[in-house]
């Protein structure tokens, strides 16, 4: 079996697989057949090589990620919607994202902001961001958020479709790191939980937060007193900003995490993210763990001929 890190991503109907430097797609077409996309990564990394450095990698990293992940996604979405003879337009995708991107910037950034601030009044406190309680509050807000957001699309049928394919991707990546072949019968065995799991990330983004803005918020005094909208705004963009040194720590221990599983302290840090993926990865049929293998397999091939090549 190759020794190179993959990782991966549910899609609608599919599993997308990512090598180094190529980026499978797999889906299962209202046909009943699969079908198979394979594109070559084009990673800035890859000519700026100071970005491969631990606490530079994570934040460009991610954002290569996010945009694959959505070229995926739409991929996928027009494989799905072929036996109804519609296409998803490129406005309309554009609008989802961008609305995507509103709204969790509403939940994550805004309202939990405000809250924060008004659970202080209901306590007859005054809460400012230069207090501790303050960020705890306003992660805990976040991660309540997030798991009541994941708890209410489970209900739809779509989305546990796709959180199934979410524990076929686990499975055929835990087959891989095993080093088994690449088989239903070897997937079915593994557990569906998996350390390097987006979920994961973003648990420990939102608890690296609350420590990292306690810190930082004391720095900027002029971010209060500009009227209560206008402080809102600049401490939500502050928060926004320090988005990339919190991604950078995150992905190191997430990084840091799946190498050293066994860890006392990896266990510890990603013990809220793994139980969150309870919620997040269902236990799939051998249909889409087929589907999961064949993107995987085709990610390593792709990887191979890659290697070979240069």
């Amino acid at each position: 079996m190759p020794d190179f890190p993959v990782g991966g991503q549910a899609v609608i109907e599919g599993v997308m697989m990512r090598a180094p430097h190529v980026m499978t797609i797999a889906v299962r077409k209202p046909d009943g057949s699969i079908i198979v996309k394979a594109d070559r990564l084009k990673l800035v990394a890859d000519r700026l090589s100071f970005l491969r450095w631990p606490f530079f990698r994570g934040p460009i990293v991610l954002w290569e990620s996010l945009l694959y992940g959505i070229r995926a996604l739409t991929f996928s979405a027009h494989v799905a919607v072929e036996e109804e003879e519609e296409q998803l337009s490129t406005g309309a995708m554009a609008f989802t994202i961008i609305s995507a991107f509103a709204l969790a910037l509403f939940f994550f950034g805004l309202l939990p902001h405000y809250l924060s601030g008004l659970i202080g009044k209901l306590w007859g406190e005054e809460l400012t961001t230069e207090a501790f309680a303050f960020h705890a509050i306003d992660g805990l807000l976040k991660i309540g958020f997030f798991l009541l957001y994941i708890w209410s699309i489970s209900w739809f049928h779509e989305v546990r479709r796709v959180f199934e394919y979410h524990g076929a991707e686990h499975k055929s990546i835990f087959t891989y790191e095993a080093g088994q072949a690449l088989t239903v019968e070897n997937a079915r065995q593994h557990q569906i939980m998996h350390p390097r799991c987006g979920t994961s990330f973003i648990l420990v983004v939102l608890l690296v937060s609350i420590f990292l803005f306690a810190a930082l918020f004391p720095l900027f005094p002029g971010l209060r007193g500009w009227g209560r909208v206008w402080d809102l705004l600049l401490q939500v963009g502050l928060k926004v900003i320090l988005m990339f040194p919190i991604a950078a720590l995150s992905y190191e221990v997430i990084r840091f995490g799946g190498r050293h599983v066994d860890h006392p302290l990896t266990r510890l840090v990603l013990w809220p993210g793994l139980a969150t993926q309870r919620l997040t990865a269902r236990e799939p049929a051998d249909d889409q763990l087929e589907v999961a293998l064949e993107a995987l397999s085709a990610a390593i091939r792709g990887e191979l001929e890659f290697s070979q090549a240069t």
